[in-house]
């Protein structure tokens, strides 16, 4: 194990670097993504989060264990998986992420508030790089109030799905069920959502 990834602070873009140019490395990044040791674990979880941002291509050789993160108990390991692999899907020539669709968009309803808000914070990125995925993609995202959260938690999930929605938007064949939903949300609960909703809104409707 690298000793730096210890460290309360680490150069993130220098780790990435090495990673690259030594397979031991990247498998000491792998190995310390599910560490039980909390520094280890999100110095790992930012480095393969830079990697998977600008070399999608290296990660996606490991993707079966990224799928494997998403049947995890974890709640870190969950996100950690979704985060990633909403990156790597911009790389995905082989179709594997249609496989895994209803394994991440399931997790929309996942019992902890926190993965369900990455599936919807990162489904705007998946649909970018998946536009055949988009309608799947829109369908899950209009239904989160079918989801088993409480009320509060999710006008504020809503917040995460307007930003995906701003994301794809202007490509998107759902526009008006769209507007609909963001609407709706105006006089959310949250705050935050009806923020995102009325900024959506300026912007977009006509």
């Amino acid at each position: 194990m690298l000793p730096h990834l210890d460290e309360k602070s680490i150069d993130v873009e220098s780790v990435a670097k090495e990673a690259l140019e030594d397979e031991k490395v990247l498998a000491a990044l792998l190995e310390g993504i599910v560490s039980k040791k909390d520094t280890r674990r999100y110095n790992s979880f930012k480095v393969l989060m830079l990697i998977s941002e600008e070399h999608p291509e290296v990660l996606s050789l490991k993707w079966d264990f990224f799928v494997d993160l998403l049947r995890s108990d974890n709640t870190y390991h969950k996100s950690s998986a979704i985060n990633i692999i909403a990156n790597l899907a911009s790389a995905d020539r082989a179709g594997r992420f249609d496989s895994i669709f209803d394994r991440c968009f399931d997790l929309l309803d996942d019992r902890s508030v926190v993965t369900a808000r990455y599936v919807a914070r990162n489904a705007g990125k998946i649909a970018k790089s998946k536009p055949h995925l988009q309608k799947r993609i829109t369908e899950r995202l209009l239904e989160i109030d079918k989801t088993h959260h409480h009320q509060e938690r999710k006008d504020l999930i809503k917040a995460d799905v307007i930003g995906s929605f701003e994301e794809f938007f202007e490509e998107s064949h759902d526009k008006e069920r769209i507007v609909a939903f963001v609407e709706e949300q105006v006089e959310c609960s949250s705050p935050k959502t009806r923020k995102a909703a009325k900024a959506f809104l300026a912007r977009w409707r006509k």
